[in-house]
């Protein structure tokens, strides 16, 4: 959390360059709070993340789906729409899957985190506001 942005990615940079070479050792991979773990990329839409000692949380990432939702049609450009009228949208969503420890943390806690991260996927560029 005492870490810019700027920091955080020349470590995960640091960290893909040992992966890549093979040279990723246990001091790499231990000691860490948090966890991302990227199930989409094989194909997973939805998993039950499992904490490791003496992780906080862990969020499992699903793949990207096009699906389609109901919108305002009005606010959708549908022509002549008016009032309460629903126009059919293809929308792209992805699951995102959490657990937390709650010895460390409530799921009121994990909600609030789960609504900030969506908030960031949905707009990028909210998240320069939060840079230091």
């Amino acid at each position: 959390q005492d870490k810019s942005v700027l920091q955080l990615a020349s470590e995960l940079n640091e960290l893909q360059h040992l992966g890549a070479e093979g040279r990723l050792g246990e001091a790499h991979l231990t000691g860490g709070t948090f966890t991302l773990s990227n199930i989409g990329s094989v194909g997973g839409t939805y998993a039950s993340p499992v904490i490791l000692s003496p992780q906080a949380a862990i969020g499992a990432l699903g793949r990207v789906q096009v699906v389609p939702r109901f919108v305002d049609a009005a606010a959708a450009g549908a022509p002549g729409a008016t009032g309460d009228a629903l126009a059919v949208r293809a929308t792209r969503i992805m699951n995102v899957s959490w657990s937390g420890d709650h010895r460390v943390l409530d799921g009121a806690t994990m909600a609030r985190f789960s609504n900030a991260f969506k908030g960031y996927v949905e707009s990028p560029a909210s998240m320069l506001a939060e840079l230091r």
